[in-house]
């Protein structure tokens, strides 16, 4: 659907599809709260063979931008959380919320306020060094009309100042607020716009939402959202308040400790399998079990599950499940992934094995996969040095004579696999009387630049026959240089 697509009567008719939304701001990225919170819609909607709308609450027009549009959009698409409906945009129904705040005005159930912001500034500093609660007094509540002609208003809506607003919050349990705990909330300003609080109440009404998922910051606006339904006649949907994440010092999650965007995480080569993993079970669990298949998490996902404890953000465990998902998923779906950090540290990998190819040998030794990147370059690109301490260490004269004699045996082999490099290294130990490590560290050097690599069979063979044995040469020739300096 495009966005902005007008929404068909939806109010008028509805079924009794489960139906959930994820309805960022967008001004800023999407972070890892939000992710979660989407997550968590997502996977309900699924559980319940229901639908998953996409809503960007742009209301707020001088802090919201197309770039965190974009953002967002961008981190739901790598996190695979598609959605049935949407994205719709909150100011493209501007229409359709003042119409009903007219509606609300012609019945009695909202009021034109004409109180200037220093009335109310003073009447709220107050009310605080009073030590009570901040709020509206209504002065206006019952003004009847304007104290001057076209004085600028605000509309407010006419919260009931009798009973109790109650819910059965799916996390939380049962909560009730005393409507004499809530003022009059302003629910369109002076320039026209209307705010948050009661474009989300209409915006779940016509979409037909039944469980509103998002994080425990907006309880408090959850008693004013269901008197705004009540006065409209529309159904209440249920609701499900998630509690923050920390970070592992127990503070709330913040940049300081590490990424807090989504596309950070993909930036920094976490799959999207192993964060959406790691999210689920930051505030909900199924026994003991820590990795789950997005099919698992569909199939056992409940909002009853859902803990009322803060969870912690623990980055190891994080990583941990990313080499997980590195080496346990199909080769093709985690290399769709890795190229784009080849790309991103511009290593062509025109000129070297294939990436599925790589990524059994090299998911074993790395986290991530801007590691896995960063340690294969040598595979794809000539170095123009030794790194000097395994150099030092392994490029001695010693090492000449083995290393003249393996690549005569590799330049002879017919069949480069495994197994012959294999047998080549071990015949030239065995020949020369020498151990392995005496063969095969300064093979290491040689052919990846550095002291570290996985098996050298295996390394050798992603390397290639021709490009092996000329790295070789070179190290032959670089110890011989050595030994005459």
């Amino acid at each position: 659907m495009a966005p902005g697509h007008f929404l068909k009567l939806l109010y008028i008719e509805k079924d009794m599809t489960v139906k959930t939304r994820f309805a960022p701001s967008p001004t800023g990225f999407l972070h890892v709260g939000g992710a979660r919170t989407a997550l968590y819609s997502w996977l309900y909607a699924r559980n319940q063979g229901g639908d998953f709308v996409l809503r960007i609450e742009d209301t707020d027009l001088e802090r919201s931008t197309q770039e965190a549009i974009d953002a967002i959009l961008e981190g739901m698409n790598w996190l695979g959380l598609n959605w049935e409906e949407g994205p719709y945009f909150q100011t493209q129904r501007f229409d359709r919320y003042n119409q009903l705040i007219d509606q609300l005005l012609q019945e009695g159930k909202a009021y034109k306020c004409y109180c200037s912001k220093e009335r109310v500034d003073a009447l709220r500093e107050q009310q605080m060094a009073n030590g009570e609660k901040a709020r509206y007094d209504g002065h206006c509540r019952d003004l009847g009309e304007a104290p001057e002609a076209d004085a600028p208003f605000v509309v407010r809506f006419r919260n009931p100042v009798e009973g109790k607003v109650a819910w059965d919050d799916h996390v939380r349990g049962r909560i009730e607020i005393d409507n004499r705990e809530l003022d009059d909330l302003i629910i369109r300003r002076t320039d026209g716009a209307p705010t948050y609080n009661f474009c989300v109440v209409i915006d779940d009404w016509d979409m037909g939402i039944t469980q509103v998922v998002r994080g425990e910051d907006h309880i408090n606006n959850t008693p004013r959202q269901i008197n705004i339904y009540e006065a409209l006649g529309a159904p209440v949907p249920e609701f499900a308040h998630v509690s923050m994440i920390l970070g592992d010092d127990g503070a709330k999650l913040s940049k300081r400790h590490g990424a807090v965007s989504v596309m950070q995480y993909r930036d920094d080569g976490f799959l999207p399998q192993a964060l959406l993993n790691y999210l689920v079970r930051l505030g909900w669990s199924h026994g003991d079990q820590e990795i789950f298949s997005m099919e698992e998490m569909i199939k056992l996902f409940s909002l009853k599950a859902i803990n009322k404890s803060a969870s912690a953000f623990n980055t190891d465990k994080l990583l941990w499940l990313n080499q997980h998902y590195m080496k346990s998923l199909p080769v093709e779906e985690v290399a769709e992934h890795l190229a784009w950090h080849f790309a991103d540290q511009k290593i062509d990998t025109a000129n070297g094995p294939a990436l599925t190819d790589l990524i059994p040998v090299m998911a074993e030794r790395c986290q991530t996969l801007k590691e896995l990147a960063q340690s294969s370059r040598y595979y794809y690109e000539e170095f123009t040095e030794f790194d000097a301490a395994a150099a030092k260490k392994h490029l001695r004269p010693v090492a000449q004579a083995p290393l003249e004699r393996i690549a005569e045996k590799l330049s002879a082999l017919s069949e480069w696999s495994a197994e012959a490099i294999h047998q080549s290294i071990k015949d030239t130990a065995e020949e020369l009387e020498l151990g392995m490590g005496k063969v095969g560290m300064p093979l290491r050097v040689a052919v990846t630049g550095a002291g570290q690599s996985p098996s050298l069979d295996l390394t050798l063979l992603l390397i290639g026959q021709t490009r092996s044995v000329e790295r070789i040469n070179k190290a032959v020739e670089f110890v011989a240089n050595r030994a005459n300096s």
